[in-house]
């Protein structure tokens, strides 16, 4: 063998042993990278927006593949976590699913519904209501007497619109703007039949204030007829021209 083989030879056996380091730190590089990010499951994002209390169903979804480490412990990974759930508030496209993000869909009774209205929250709530409480409604207004053209021959009624309502949900705390300020609301929802969900409905849009009045668990009684409208008039004694059967028969 001369020396110009064993030259060959050499840069051989040279070209291999740097090929073969050369694979070394590829693998080591592969191995760092998975001891750093770990094995991959799978989780489910949205494909498309969901409006509050509206159901989430498999085909509102996509699957995607997420490093183990990085996924939380609250992250929906198998569809029969969203059985029978519904959304708690409003989801965005492209969201991760998360459990928190869900409730259970609430039994209704045959001839209800589900109704969120906005409640203020200083005079509605003050934290005391809460999901699965009876609650009364009352809702004041300004009455105005007949051929009446302005506010001085008008006086005021508190009405009871709804007795014993069932809360569902109650929402976070949010702002809300008019015209004049900024106040607080919290988002509730009731249980309510067709005639009671219209009050509720017209107890938020034209009523001055409603309040809610927590009722004691097992002390839930129907009130009367005519025990559900008060005016300070019939308190002093005098006889509002108004008829209120006519306003909330």
């Amino acid at each position: 063998m001369n020396a110009r083989q064993r030259r060959g030879i050499l840069l051989l056996i040279v070209s291999v042993l740097l090929a073969l380091g050369a694979f070394a730190g590829v693998l080591a590089v592969i191995n760092d990278v998975e001891s750093k990010v770990g094995p991959e499951r799978t989780a489910y994002e949205l494909r498309q927006d969901i409006a509050p209390y509206e159901e989430v169903t498999a085909d509102k979804l996509r699957e995607v593949s997420i490093p183990e480490r990085y996924i939380p412990d609250s992250a929906v990974t198998d569809l029969a976590q969203i059985e029978d759930r519904v959304a708690v508030g409003p989801l965005r496209e492209g969201s991760l699913l998360q459990t928190d993000m869900l409730s259970e869909r609430p039994d209704l009774e045959p001839g209800q519904q589900e109704i969120a209205v906005m409640i203020d929250a200083s005079t509605g709530v003050a934290g005391k209501i809460y999901p699965g409480a009876t609650i009364n409604m009352y809702a004041a207004f300004r009455v105005r007497e007949d051929n009446s053209r302005n506010n001085q021959d008008s006086y005021e009624v508190v009405r009871l619109m709804v007795n014993n309502a069932r809360v569902i949900e109650v929402g976070d705390l949010t702002e809300v703007e008019d015209e004049d300020a900024t106040t607080e609301a919290v988002p509730i929802t009731f249980a309510l039949d067709n005639t009671d969900a219209q009050r509720v409905t017209f107890a938020e849009a034209f009523a001055e204030q409603v309040r809610l009045a927590l009722v004691a668990p097992g002390d839930e009684q129907e009130i009367p007829d005519e025990d559900r409208t008060y005016t300070i008039i019939g308190d002093i004694g005098g006889n509002p021209h108004a008829d209120l059967n006519q306003l909330f028969p």
